[in-house]
């Protein structure tokens, strides 16, 4: 687990685009602008995959996807591919068996294959799950952990 590496799955990354009037979004919403700026100056590292990429191309607000795309492009240090598809099936059936779906067990086992040190999300049934190979958290959390 290097703790240099960041996963941030497809709820994460809408969390801008989400309605700012409530303070836990808008929160979630600065802290997940804040994990964008320490990427974009290379102090912490971004992984993606395909899962995500999948995800965010069934996106049906075209400005959202692109922006997401584009950020993924230019700033992924570290992509987990189809090649390894099988890998994080079998680690996602896995986490499926803890009640986590599809989707979510898919970005959590394309984290955890890639060696991150954390999982960032917003999504409430994902934030319960734990995992002694990654840390799972939500971006205020992130923010609050890595200033100590």
């Amino acid at each position: 687990m290097e703790k240099n590496l960041i996963y941030l799955d497809n709820c994460c990354y809408n969390r801008p685009y989400d309605d700012q009037s409530q303070i836990k979004i808008n929160l979630e919403a600065s802290a997940k602008l804040e994990i964008q700026r320490q990427i974009r100056h290379g102090e912490i590292l971004l992984v993606s995959s395909y899962i995500l990429l999948l995800e965010n191309n069934a996106n049906r607000f075209s400005a959202k996807k692109e922006a997401i795309s584009n950020f993924i492009d230019n700033y992924t240090y570290r992509y987990i591919s189809e090649k390894y598809d099988d890998r994080i099936k079998e680690l996602a059936s896995e986490i499926m068996k803890t009640g986590i779906k599809l989707f979510d067990a898919c970005h959590i086992a394309c984290a955890v294959f890639a060696g991150c040190g954390f999982f960032i999300s917003t999504d409430k049934r994902v934030l319960k799950y734990k995992d002694d190979r990654i840390n799972i958290m939500n971006p205020v959390e992130y923010i609050l952990e890595s200033e100590v």
